[in-house]
């Protein structure tokens, strides 16, 4: 997970002046961009911890109804586990690789925040900056910034809820960012600034704020602010063309259809094509296991920044009324303890990625259907940290003083008790 490359491509050098420098031969003086992360074992858990860790998998599987998931896991003093499980499809297909990209679905948010704290740092917008300022046709929202919208504490409610039966039945359609936020916008609103809504409508018109402020799509955004620097090759912001994640190895994306009693688990329909407009800046991003696993342990470093304050992750507010002290949210992303990630679901699957910045230590899933929204896969990701951050030191290694607040049987049986009914349908 080292990475090595150049800071150089920036907002500054987009459209003409982009075209220049290379017509010219000119590049610009500004500093080699290096990360070194934690120095990583290179071998495997003991075997009594891939076991525990493939048992939690297999229950999220049945839980969820998905025939497939990608999993990494990285404790840098102990081991690395990464790997495919299960078929394309229930007892069938190909077998899901770790080469397959996937949709990251609300790990996007995190990118989109890089990318505002990027333009910030370079002085192109500013965090208060009012969001009319950048978007037109929200005169509602003067009192917001751009830092609301990252921070979700912008009031705004969700899109997802009424846009999510067009997203599933015609997954070719491209959505317009500010026709998409629309049904956000028109939801009931929180006490903005203090309280913090799980808002994909704000994310969106976020995307649309950086676009306009930089002259660059979001596309070229999380490019040069994102996926160039941390040479991300397998990440990015696909145009909004109806397609499937990657040209080359993908893991197809499913949901399933609700029966009388329960879901029809056997017979999965395939969403794998979809335009990245349903999530845009929200949730459009694709990746692979190998690239999602070294953004989430940089990113929670913020190895990004070129200013150390304001602390993007420094203010965080509870998740929910009923969260637990230690689940909270600012910046994009959800604090889970020390570590920092996110986790969502969008059209055909649900991902979830947390970091702990101190130690490096990583774990990543991704799950091939949708139907129980992020939460499988959010569950599984904090099993799998808590059974992996138990394992022992490698030899000549030294385990750190890391804990999280809690255990891998407590999310273990949380994803049972939650498990969808499956159901035969209806004959006729």
């Amino acid at each position: 997970m080292q990475l090595l490359s150049s800071r150089r491509f920036r907002a500054a050098a987009a459209g003409v002046a982009v075209l220049g420098l290379f017509l010219t031969g000119c590049t610009s003086s500004e500093p080699e961009f290096s990360y070194q992360p934690p120095s990583q074992v290179d071998g495997d858990f003991p075997a009594d911890t891939v076991t525990a860790m493939q048992d939690a998998v297999a229950n999220a599987l049945a839980a969820s109804g998905a025939s497939g998931a990608v999993v990494g896991v990285w404790a840098p003093w102990s081991g690395r586990w990464v790997t495919g499980v299960g078929t394309q499809d229930p007892g069938a297909g190909a077998e899901i690789t770790t080469d397959m990209a996937f949709r990251v679905s609300d790990m996007t948010r995190l990118m989109t925040c890089d990318v505002l704290y990027g333009l910030a740092d370079e002085g192109i917008v500013g965090l208060d900056d009012p969001v009319p300022d950048h978007v037109s046709g929200v005169p509602d929202l003067t009192d917001i910034t751009l830092l609301d919208l990252c921070n979700s504490t912008s009031g705004i409610g969700s899109s997802e809820g009424i846009a999510q039966t067009a997203w599933m039945t015609t997954p070719e359609r491209v959505w317009a960012p500010l026709e998409l936020a629309s049904y956000g916008l028109g939801a009931p609103r929180a006490t903005p600034h203090t309280t913090y809504t799980n808002s994909d409508a704000g994310y969106l018109l976020l995307g649309l704020a950086l676009e306009r402020a930089s002259g660059m799509t979001a596309s070229e955004l999380i490019s040069a602010y994102v996926t160039r620097p941390l040479a991300l090759s397998n990440t990015s912001l696909p145009s909004p063309a109806p397609a499937a994640p990657s040209t080359g190895p993908v893991m197809d994306g499913h949901y399933l259809t609700p029966v009388e009693g329960g879901y029809d688990c056997a017979a999965p329909v395939d969403i794998t094509t979809l335009s990245s407009s349903t999530g845009f800046t929200d949730s459009g991003v694709v990746s692979t296991i190998d690239d999602l696993g070294r953004y989430m342990q940089a990113e929670a470093a913020q190895v990004l920044r070129t200013k150390k304050e304001p602390n993007r992750f420094g203010s965080p507010l509870p998740q929910a009324p009923d969260a637990p002290s230690w689940f909270q949210a600012t910046g994009g992303a959800l604090l889970v303890g020390s570590m920092i990630g996110q986790s969502g679901w969008t059209p055909g699957y649900q991902t979830s990625a947390f970091s702990d910045p101190a130690t490096g230590f990583t774990v990543a899933v991704v799950l091939n259907d949708s139907t129980t929204g992020g939460t499988t896969a959010m569950h599984l990701a904090w099993e799998l940290a808590a059974l992996a951050s138990k394992a022992p030191a490698a030899e000549g290694q030294t385990a750190p003083d890391f804990g999280l607040p809690f255990t891998a049987e407590q999310y273990h049986q949380e994803i049972a008790n939650a498990a969808l009914p499956c159901v035969a349908p209806p004959e006729g």
